[in-house]
């Protein structure tokens, strides 16, 4: 008769089968989520910045329109100088002054019936006032 094996030799150099800690589920999912994080911050600051470019701004506005006055109509180009150059005025001292200056010059424009043409004095004070202008 043949002989009978025996698989219970005892193993005195090996040690039995530990079970070892797997993290890298963990790891995924933490950078999942600082990746998403991340992409959305990104998000909102390009939202932002699209916002504020569409953004109304009443200087940009005022300041197309000063440049774009009829100064043939010299009536309604001194009112509109004076409330539209309203806008600048406390942008410094210098802006003040001129601005004050500048509308005492229109007044003689302002609140007669009929009214002629700017002579070239208050012409090139309306031309310095807007190049004095920063949008």
């Amino acid at each position: 008769m043949a002989q009978e094996q025996s698989y219970d030799i005892p193993l005195h150099d090996i040690k039995p089968i530990v079970e070892v800690q797997e993290y890298s589920l963990y790891y995924f999912l933490g950078i999942s989520l600082l990746g998403a994080l991340f992409v959305a911050g990104i998000g909102y600051l390009i939202y932002k910045w699209l916002q504020k470019r569409n953004a109304f701004n009443l200087r940009k506005e005022h300041f197309r329109l000063l440049s774009s006055l009829d100064l043939g109509n010299t009536k309604a180009s001194a009112y509109e100088i004076t409330s539209l150059g309203a806008t600048f005025k406390y942008d410094s001292p210098r802006h003040q002054e001129m601005y004050e200056n500048l509308t005492n010059r229109l007044e003689e424009y302002k609140y007669k019936k009929e009214v002629g043409a700017f002579s070239e004095e208050v012409l090139g004070y309306i031309e310095l006032y807007r190049g004095m202008i920063d949008v």
